[in-house]
């Protein structure tokens, strides 16, 4: 394909994507199809494998890549091309593993089911292990990327079947996948699996019944390193926000870990104050006592009374949320949830 679809002058090509990639108005399946009769897919996708040395030119292909994958016109080109998104995946440059990831979101979003499904492409490509490489080791844009993706995927009966396998020894089950990975990469696993919770509650469940909360739990233990913590109460919140969370979360043992956090003294006032934010988030719900029992755990009990007396008590500074400046919040306003992927930062 190199000789066939060589570009004889890529700075031609170069000022071409540039203006259909930033063109500040709607690019319509009619422009994107006149755009790709001029310059069709084979001319870009080997520009942009072969002259990555000329300066601006692999930007201004990606961002053309992606614009084109938005439209409907473009996305029935995806299926096609499924080898290739197969190479951008394992790609040196995050950029292009971005532009892959993305284009899988676009393909499985655009699915034409007349034909052979989308999801059914990811699947004979195998495509999924790929997602799970760029979530735990890409970079912050292609992580975002991938997740996006592995949603999509879950989408659809065949890509719930992958994602969460019946043989807990597969290496693509997410427990695994998260044993055998970096920290920051296993930050990002746990926060794929709050993702994938907050789907639905049926799929909330399959996570819940794939023992899949419990590396949470897991993480939380560990209050020696408060950046870990951290990372894991933030994601915590982001549960506890989801509508059908108070059921399951309420079979776990995160409610005793929280409180326990919460009444030790020589945990940092900043997890106790998180913790304290999670329990208060999930109080808040009209059917939190459907599933709670507070007589059943004396220390939630005096997570409720500190709760009801925070503005008050003498260990309300200690309780109130902390911005970044050190000065304290109100403790009714909610906390800045940072990027998970900006930990390696």
């Amino acid at each position: 394909m190199e000789e066939e679809y060589s570009v004889s002058d890529p700075t031609l090509l170069l000022i071409s994507a540039s203006d259909f990639a930033f063109h500040p108005g709607f690019q319509s399946d009619s422009s994107t199809k006149e755009f790709l009769d001029r310059f069709p897919l084979p001319v870009i996708i080997n520009a942009l494998q072969t002259k990555g040395d000329v300066p601006g030119l692999e930007n201004a292909l990606v961002a053309c890549l992606e614009r084109i994958f938005k439209t409907k016109y473009g996305a029935s080109l995806i299926p096609q091309y499924m080898p290739f998104i197969v190479v951008g995946l394992g790609a040196d440059s995050q950029k292009v593993r971005c532009v892959a990831c993305k284009t899988v979101s676009c393909l499985l979003e655009n699915s034409d089911e007349t034909t052979v499904s989308a999801a059914r492409l990811v699947i004979e490509y195998d495509v999924y292990p790929l997602l799970l490489k760029c979530l735990t080791d890409g970079d912050e844009q292609v992580a975002a990327a991938a997740m996006d993706a592995i949603r999509n995927f879950a989408g659809s009966a065949e890509g719930m079947d992958i994602i969460f396998p019946a043989n807990t020894n597969e290496a693509t089950h997410l427990r695994n996948v998260a044993a055998g990975c970096s920290s920051l990469g296993r930050v990002r696993v746990l926060a794929l699996i709050v993702k994938l919770f907050s789907i639905s509650s049926s799929v909330a469940t399959v996570v819940y019944n794939s023992n899949l909360l419990s590396p949470l739990e897991a993480e939380i233990s560990n209050v020696n390193d408060t950046l870990a913590a951290l990372s894991v109460l933030e994601l915590f919140y982001e549960l506890a926000e989801i509508q059908h969370s108070t059921e399951f979360l309420s079979r776990t043992t995160l409610l005793q870990l929280l409180s326990t956090m919460i009444s030790n003294a020589s945990i940092g006032s900043i997890l106790r104050a998180r913790a304290m934010m999670i329990i208060g988030r999930l109080m808040s719900k009209e059917n939190v006592f459907m599933f709670i029992d507070e007589s059943g755990n004396p220390r939630l009990g005096f997570v409720f009374t500190m709760l009801s007396h925070t503005s008050s008590s003498s260990c309300g500074s200690e309780i109130q949320f902390r911005n970044d400046s050190g000065r304290p919040k109100s403790s009714s306003s909610k906390p800045k949830i940072h990027s998970i992927f900006d930990l390696e930062h």
